[in-house]
């Protein structure tokens, strides 16, 4: 496979990891708006970008691992020993600005996933302490078949969630 092959590859891959990070802001926007309903298509599609990340990632060390025979570099060779390892030409530099993209998109990425998962814990947390408020207490009967308990309060359930 070709340095050109590879570098392909690797635009596809941040394509992918943009994908992902739009993926999870739309996930957010979503769990900020109260919008649960569709939570679980959210989910779904960032699942969905996941599995195809995984593939290219698998497509790249192939790719990565072929280059760098070619080179005459370690079979087990990444993308980092590339850079170090290019000839003369412009590929050291390419294969750099793919190399800081993938890393800022990654960190983008973690930083969004860590955000969404405060607020799905959150949330959890809400519905837990709602359940919780909301349990009444199990009441008897009388000799006369009707219940011991009263209840008279009302309750406000807020089904935005």
């Amino acid at each position: 496979m070709s340095a050109q092959d590879l570098s392909a590859l690797l635009w596809r891959e941040r394509e992918l990891l943009e994908l992902l990070l739009f993926k999870l802001e739309e996930e957010q926007l979503l769990l900020t708006a109260g919008k649960s309903r569709w939570l679980p298509h959210a989910t779904r599609e960032v699942e969905q970008v996941l599995e195809r990340l995984r593939e290219a990632g698998l497509g790249r060390t192939v790719a990565v691992s072929s280059l760098a025979r070619d080179w005459a570099i370690s079979d087990d060779a990444t993308l980092r020993d590339l850079v170090a390892h290019a000839p003369a030409g412009p590929w050291a530099d390419i294969f750099t600005a793919h190399l800081q993209g993938m890393t800022e998109l990654t960190g983008q990425i973690r930083h969004l996933r860590d955000v969404n998962e405060q607020f799905l814990r959150a949330a959890s947390r809400s519905t837990q302490e709602t359940l919780a408020h909301l349990a009444t207490e199990a009441g008897t009967y009388s000799a006369s078949g009707l219940s011991d308990s009263n209840v008279s309060s009302a309750r406000l359930v807020d089904k935005t969630l």
